[in-house]
């Protein structure tokens, strides 16, 4: 969806509701949201003044929110808007198909673009309708997204290029898995013909995530199929599998599966394996073990490590309105661009001091947890008691750490030290860096002052 289709949809919109056209400064306005510039920028590009830029903007967002049912602002204003034309399209689409296709919020589909998406042959199942049929009832709606252009091209790259059949993105909660997750799909949904997201929130067990996918694949392919892997073979299928840590246990290292998900591992090993055209992408805390072992041995298996926005992050504190923008980068380093933490810290300088990021930073030396406090604790919760040992000797450390050297003030074994640092690894706590040839590393840095302040 680029902004000639935003501009031209949202005047039938509004011509077919109030029979008037958009004005040129509201093209203008759209425009330049879209392209996310600020008020001032697209007052000096239209060559009027801002505050009447600012009427305008707020005119035309409380109109075309009564059109669309939504409270709309320049900040929100691309996402509804996205999702309300991808909804549109598919009700169009509709309207002009005629068969026993049930489709309601939670199936979605989208006729953006009508090439041919899969490498198959004309005449096969899955070239029948060039359009994709998606479920994403279960998939969270972000309002924001921030830019993560190098990650996105790189799994476009392993979908698209390489045909990678197995996909995780692991980091911290809140890092942007599953936001990176949709927008990928929004950029590549025409090459497929079934997209899914299934939430294992609730862990469901193995049978029960089958079931389901064989229930959404058979919607519009008959006769139904015995396997997974058949449907993956007769069409080109995305999988989603969000919030995947929750089959894993706690109090282990990490990507252990819970008692009776085991079968989950023997399953994405099938996927990995067996020759198809589909692709399973796992979101999760925490890197499975199988998938290191698989990606070991090269079998169309990647994993993407999610870590934090660089200066991308200062749209956050533009959206809250905070001050002192030369402060900004400082903020970021510290909270290492974790957006989700970012959004908590910013929503407390608001609150304590009026949006001055140069008050809240005043003490460099005291970093401030707040809100974020439960958070991380949630993570370590999960850690084994060799996870945990090895974290607070890391906090202990005013130096990244190399770990081919015996750390003689250790509780743990070198052994045991290596294997719990390689999980602390999986589950993104811990993080190395190249110096001289050699990889060194470091506990994250808000973890470490959590610790330490424990």
């Amino acid at each position: 969806m680029n902004v000639e289709d935003v501009v031209q949809w949202v005047n039938n919109l509004i011509v077919d509701k109030t029979g008037e056209h958009l004005t040129p400064l509201q093209e203008a306005i759209l425009t330049g949201v879209w392209q996310r510039q600020k008020y001032p920028q697209i007052a000096k590009d239209y060559n009027c003044n801002e505050s009447h830029v600012k009427k305008e903007a707020a005119k035309l967002w409380e109109k075309l929110g009564e059109e669309l049912g939504e409270d709309l602002n320049k900040f929100n204003f691309r996402s509804k808007l996205e999702k309300k034309y991808t909804i549109s399209q598919v009700s169009n689409f509709v309207r002009c198909v005629k068969g026993n296709i049930n489709i309601c919020n939670e199936f979605v589909q989208t006729i953006e673009d009508t090439k041919t998406r899969s490498p198959f042959p004309p005449n096969s199942p899955q070239n029948n309708s060039q359009s994709p049929i998606i479920d994403l009832t279960d998939a969270p709606e972000f309002p924001y997204f921030y830019d993560r252009t190098s990650e996105l091209s790189t799994l476009k790259q392993w979908i698209l290029q390489a045909h990678t059949r197995l996909i995780t993105i692991y980091g911290l909660s809140g890092i942007g898995k599953s936001a990176i997750a949709l927008k990928l799909i929004e950029q590549i949904q025409t090459e497929f013909d079934y997209i899914i997201w299934l939430s294992l929130t609730n862990t469901p067990t193995l049978s029960t995530v089958q079931t389901e996918l064989k229930q959404f694949f058979g919607r519009s392919q008959q006769p139904s199929l015995p396997t997974i892997i058949d449907y993956f073979r007769s069409s080109r299928c995305l999988v989603i599998l969000d919030d995947v840590q929750n089959i894993f246990s706690s109090s282990q290292l990490a990507g252990q599966y819970l008692a009776g998900y085991e079968d989950y591992g023997k399953f994405f090993k099938q996927l990995a394996t067996s020759s198809h055209q589909s692709c399973l992408i796992l979101l999760s805390w925490e890197k499975p073990k199988e998938i290191a072992n698989l990606e070991a041995e090269n079998l169309s298996t990647r994993s993407l490590h999610l870590k934090g926005l660089g200066q991308e992050a200062a749209e956050i504190f533009q959206q809250k309105g905070l001050v002192d923008e030369e402060k900004w980068s400082d903020l970021i380093a510290i909270y290492q661009g974790h957006p989700s933490w970012l959004n908590i810290i910013a929503a407390t300088i608001l609150e304590l001091f009026d949006g001055s990021v140069s008050l809240f930073l005043s003490d460099v030396n005291d970093l401030f947890l707040g809100d974020l406090e439960p958070i991380l604790e949630s993570h370590l919760k999960r850690l084994s008691e060799s996870e945990k040992k090895a974290l607070y000797w890391l906090a202990t450390q005013k130096e990244t750490v190399d770990i081919s050297r015996k750390t003689t003030d250790s509780e743990l074994s070198q052994s045991e030290f290596w294997q719990a640092i390689q999980s602390l690894g999986r589950r993104g706590l811990v993080e190395k860096v190249l110096v001289g040839g050699r990889s060194l590393f470091f506990l994250n840095p808000v973890f470490k002052a959590y610790i330490q302040c424990r």
